[in-house]
């Protein structure tokens, strides 16, 4: 009889027993009830699916000049209108995303590479804490609009004969707006391998005899990404408005390339007779950063411990 009712209570139990749960499922679930943060990645999507996709959908020519056509209004034929040239907006604004979006996001990339790197050796090694926080603070004294723009204008032409005058302006902006954004990461990283290091797991680590290099990386590094992906989505809007900037001022790419920030470069003399030459690229770039932030803003509480209920 007793082993007759343990036959019939081991499918009850399994039919009881929950999913196991992980920390990144428990995010999920917290992240969709964001509805603003859902609605920023579901934005983001699609304007990342357009700039990629749309160009072979929209076949309107980016370089096509008609003088007939000139700072013509949003219409059927053109729905976001031409600019000066008589070039479509529309098929220009779908290239250049392309271009700004690539920028913000290999920028924040290598921001937060260099910073995690430098949070993590300051954090876990008491020894090279104070030499590197110390060149953190001197980062972050430094003036970074007038040294990024010193730094452009220095090596611009050098580097556009060396890659060209594509690649070799976005290696720079990509470098330059980078290894000027990291040391908020830096100290971010530092903070969670100052707290996560004492904890019993890492201890545990340590008495088994694991190197310095696993601990980091297999047992630390992962519990401390959490504010590092929520510092990543805010630098990828902070970049693109940077390399937006960069071509407002003409120090970005060039004519050629309608990047987001040079068509408001280029539409700035036309503004008072043909404002959509300047609405639509400059609304594409806030709607950018706006879904980004929302996305930042729904990681921050779904990777929160404290809600994760």
């Amino acid at each position: 009889m007793a082993a007759t009712s343990v036959r019939v209570a081991a499918p009850a139990y399994t039919a009881l027993a929950r999913a196991p749960r992980s920390l990144w499922g428990d995010a999920w679930r917290q992240f969709r009830r964001h509805r603003l943060a859902m609605a920023g990645l579901g934005t983001l999507g699609f304007l990342v699916l357009a700039t990629l996709v749309g160009p072979f959908v929209y076949t309107q020519p980016t370089d096509g000049i008609d003088f007939s056509r000139t700072l013509r209004g949003p219409s059927w034929a053109h729905p976001f209108g031409t600019d000066n040239l008589g070039r479509d907006l529309l098929a220009r604004c779908l290239y250049g995303g392309k271009i700004s979006i690539a920028v913000g996001v290999m920028a924040v990339t290598v921001a937060m590479s260099v910073g995690t790197f430098v949070g993590a050796v300051s954090g876990f090694f008491r020894r090279a804490d104070g030499p590197l926080m110390r060149l953190t603070d001197m980062f972050i004294s430094l003036p970074s609009l007038p040294l990024l723009l010193l730094v452009i204008m220095l090596f611009r032409d050098s580097l556009r004969g060396l890659l060209g005058p594509i690649i070799g302006i976005f290696v720079l902006i990509v470098l330059v707006v980078g290894l000027l954004n990291w040391m908020g990461t830096a100290r971010l990283v530092r903070a969670a391998f100052l707290s996560l290091k004492q904890r019993d797991f890492v201890i545990a680590a340590h008495a088994v005899g694991c190197p310095d290099g696993r601990i980091v990386v297999r047992h630390i590094l992962p519990n401390a990404l959490a504010p590092v992906l929520v510092a990543a989505t805010i630098g990828v809007g902070a970049a693109i408005i940077t390399e937006s900037s960069l071509s407002f001022l003409g120090l970005g790419f060039p004519p050629d390339e309608p990047t987001w920030g040079r068509l408001l470069y280029d539409a700035q003399a036309f503004i008072d007779i043909a404002p959509h030459f300047a609405l639509f690229p400059g609304l594409l770039i806030s709607l950018t950063v706006l879904s980004i932030n929302y996305v930042g803003d729904g990681l921050r509480d779904a990777l929160d411990p404290r809600r994760l209920t």
